[in-house]
């Protein structure tokens, strides 16, 4: 008898109540299991700790607790879980705003219902989901990030931490802005074997996240490889 999968769970933050109901509906009649939802940030952060959510469906204009103020927290205090930012704004500066504090993807509100679902499903398994366009706008401020003096983790010293030719393939290709997905297919091996490539480079080079991750290759020029 094949396993069954657990379903996704959803939390879904948004200040207005039809709005979060819609979409938690949505959301709930595609398979995952919506765990909690919220109309402010303070709520919004106490609710996902008690609810420990796997995907935080995050709209940013939210009272009491900006939406990347919520972000920052609820990352901070558990780098596991997955933000998808849905907003009406498709601003330069809230995007990249959103991605800083840590989510993983961005989506409009005028994205269909489909879309929705399966940017979810994607930001589940770690997936940077982006409306179109907003894409090159994050790469392109990665690079603007590189070019500036940073404090890097230092790998040049003697004894530190060396990554295998396949982790610096898997790396090289993240810096080039492809998804797991697509990094699997052009590798021919499996959407987990590249999340644990991605999970071993994270330890050795003591980084928390995939944004660090892109600009610490982006600083060595893995991407113009």
């Amino acid at each position: 008898m094949s396993e069954q999968q657990d379903p996704i769970r959803v939390m879904v933050v948004d200040d207005h109540p039809m709005w979060r109901d819609a979409v938690a509906r949505d959301l709930a009649e595609s398979g995952f299991e919506v765990v909690a939802t919220a109309g402010d940030g303070e709520q919004a952060v106490r609710r996902a700790r008690a609810a420990a959510p796997d995907v935080l469906v995050l709209d940013l204009n939210l009272p009491a607790k900006p939406g990347v103020q919520v972000c920052k927290e609820l990352v901070g205090h558990n780098p596991a879980l997955r933000v998808l930012v849905l907003s009406a704004s498709g601003e330069h500066a809230d995007v990249l705003e959103a991605v800083k504090s840590g989510a993983t993807g961005y989506l409009l509100k005028s994205a269909s219902t489909d879309d929705l679902v399966d940017a979810v499903r994607r930001t589940a398994v770690g997936d940077p989901v982006f409306t179109p366009g907003l894409a090159g706008l994050v790469l392109g401020e990665y690079r603007r990030l590189a070019s500036e003096p940073a404090p890097a983790p230092d790998t040049d010293e003697p004894g530190a931490p060396r990554l295998t030719d396949r982790e610096t393939e898997v790396l090289r290709l993240v810096a080039k802005g492809l998804s797991y997905k697509q990094i699997a297919e052009r590798l021919v091996i499996s959407h987990r074997t590249v999340q644990n490539h991605v999970q071993n480079t994270l330890g050795k080079l003591q980084l928390h996240n995939r944004v660090e991750l892109v600009r610490y290759a982006i600083e060595r020029g893995l991407d113009d490889e």
